[in-house]
Formats: C-alpha cells, sequence, structure tokens
C-alpha cells in the first residue's frame, strides 16, 4: 500500500474565491505535499491559500495563462524536492475533494504498473442551480472501466508524466484530452474508478457564462484535433456541419431556392429528435432530455466562434490566451 506521503497534490486556480477555500480545506489531512499554482488573482486566493498550508506558486503574466502551464509548474515544484512522491494528484481550484479518494486512486495506481493515469467521478454541487450546472452535472457522470480521456481532476504516475513532457501549455481548452491522448499514445492506461473523486462547482448562472464556455470548448475541439487528427473527429465534424455548413445552406436556401432552407430545418429536427432519445437512453427524463438538447444544438454555433479563433490565432502566429467564462 502507497502511503500519504508518497502522494503530492496541485490545485490551480484563478479569482476562485471562497472556492478555492473550500477545495484546500478538503484536501487537508488528505495529502502531505499540497501545491496552489496561482493564474494571477486578483482576489487574495494567494494569501488564502498560504493561510491554509499550502506551498505556492505565482505564475508570471509575461506568458499567457492557461491551466496547463499551471498543472506544469506546480508538478515541477514537486518533483524538485528531494522527496518527491510516485504520485501526483491533480484538482481544480473550483472542486473539492472527497474523503478518502487518494488513498484508493494512489492504491489503483501500485497495483498496476500500467496505468499512467487513474480518474474518478466529479459530482455537481448544485446542479439544480441552472440548467448550465445541471448539464455540467450530467456531463461529468461517464462509465467506470479504462477510457480514452478525463477532465484535469487526475492522478497520475509522476514517471509518465515526465515521459510525455506533462500537460501542452499552449492549449487553452481540452488540455486535459491532449495530454491523454498523449499518454495513452506512450503505451499508458487510463482507468475511471466507480468511486466519488471532486464535487465541482460550476457557477454558471447566465446565459452568457454557458456560451462563453461553448466558445472556448469548440476552440480546444479544433485545437487538439489539429495537434490530434484521430482525436474529436465525431465532435468536430457535428460542430463545422451543424454550426457552419448547414446555417449557410440555409442562408442560401433563404434566398434562392425554398426547399433548400426547408431541407436544412428538417435536419435540423431529425438532429434535435436523436439527441433527445441518446439523452433518454443515458438515464435523463424526458422533459429535461429536451432542454439539454436544444442548449447542445445551440452550443454548435459559439463551437464554431471558438474553432474560428483558434484558426485565427494559428493563422497570424498569436498567443493562444484563455477563455474565461466565469
Amino acid at each position: 500500500m502507497t502511503s500519504l506521503s508518497r502522494i503530492g497534490a496541485v490545485v490551480i486556480g484563478r479569482n476562485e474565491g471562497q472556492r478555492l477555500v473550500n477545495c484546500l480545506t478538503s484536501m487537508q489531512g488528505e495529502v502531505d505535499l499540497l501545491i496552489y499554482v496561482d493564474s494571477g488573482s486578483t482576489d487574495g486566493s494567494l494569501q488564502a491559500a498560504e493561510a491554509l498550508g499550502a506551498e505556492t506558486v505565482l505564475l508570471s503574466a509575461d506568458v499567457p495563462f492557461t491551466a496547463a502551464r499551471a498543472r506544469n509548474a506546480g508538478f515541477e515544484k514537486i518533483m524538485a524536492r528531494p522527496d518527491a512522491p510516485d504520485f501526483v494528484q491533480f484538482v481544480d481550484g473550483d472542486c473539492t475533494l472527497e474523503a478518502g479518494y487518494l488513498t484508493h486512486a494512489a492504491e489503483a495506481l501500485a497495483a498496476d504498473a500500467r496505468l499512467g493515469l487513474v480518474t474518478g467521478w466529479r459530482a455537481e454541487i448544485y446542479p439544480e442551480a441552472s440548467i448550465y450546472n445541471e448539464m455540467c452535472h450530467f456531463e461529468w457522470h461517464r462509465p467506470a472501466g479504462e477510457i480514452m480521456a478525463c477532465g484535469g481532476d487526475m492522478m497520475v504516475r509522476a514517471r509518465a508524466f515526465e515521459e510525455v513532457g506533462g500537460f501542452n501549455p499552449e492549449v487553452i481548452a481540452a488540455e486535459d484530452d491532449e495530454f491523454c491522448t498523449r499518454l495513452r499514445k506512450a503505451g499508458h492506461k487510463l482507468m475511471r474508478l466507480p468511486i466519488p473523486m471532486t464535487h465541482h462547482d460550476a457557477n454558471m448562472t447566465r446565459f452568457s457564462e454557458w456560451w462563453s464556455r461553448a466558445v472556448r470548448t469548440g476552440h480546444g475541439f479544433e485545437q487538439v484535433n489539429d495537434l490530434h487528427p484521430d482525436y474529436f473527429v465525431r465532435e468536430r465534424r457535428r460542430m463545422w456541419v451543424y454550426g457552419g455548413v448547414l446555417p449557410l445552406l440555409a442562408l442560401i436556401g433563404a434566398v434562392l431556392f425554398w426547399p433548400l432552407l426547408a431541407l436544412v430545418f428538417g435536419l435540423y429536427a431529425v438532429s434535435y429528435v436523436r439527441t433527445v432519445r441518446g439523452l433518454v437512453r443515458d438515464g435523463l427524463i424526458r422533459d429535461r432530455a429536451r432542454r439539454h438538447a436544444f442548449y447542445l444544438f445551440l452550443s454548435k454555433f459559439p463551437n464554431i466562434l471558438g474553432a474560428a479563433t483558434y484558426r485565427k490565432r494559428k493563422r497570424r502566429g498569436s498567443a493562444m490566451e484563455i477563455i474565461e467564462y466565469k
């Protein structure tokens, strides 16, 4: 059995306020070595973390902030210690840790040398606060077992992390998917344990916040697929077809040939019905499935804006700056 002294933890955040305090408090007594990496907060997050006993890293504003860059900085600080741990748990600053999870995760990694990463179940703290939180809550819960990728809350074998060079700091969204893809391609297994891991506070109550998050998601689809053409293939195809090609055909149809416009609306209707049915099969009641399906349909449009933003940045050689939604 691996002891807690062989587990390091990295928490990243930017202006998380009370959410960060809750996060760090939940980790007290769960891990001996706790690092907090701050990306330019102006709300006293750094001081709050230090008061709670975490070692801190303040990222320079000279380089664009990204979650990937922050995680790498925390990992480097941990590994610089003479008693560097075998395993490192990453937690986002808007999450709280489930008591006892770290022990189970470390035991799983210790028992199987083929595992490069393990994760668990994340859940929303206030899913009833808004439709946006509710969609996150449904999004987080995925089947346990071997997986292709996971979110940013994960425990990684330090040796495997170093082998693939950590996170890509240029990837501003879906950086966890990109990291997991390289980890798998290096021959490591990824596993989701059937146990609660973290509790997330999306705190999305406004449409504008949801829209910005969807823009960021589209940026991630396009950037990660650009780096790994075999990943996000279906997501990217649906984004471009339903958010780009069909609206263009609808415009042409409205001006030149109305049956084309009717065909586009028909395709959207079929897609919506299929999405509702899929969500119901996955466990949502029909009324909620209809609401989720509407926003999933609508998300293709901000997704396209995010993808176009990535392409524009790449063409101009501009910095890949974060897209914040809260």
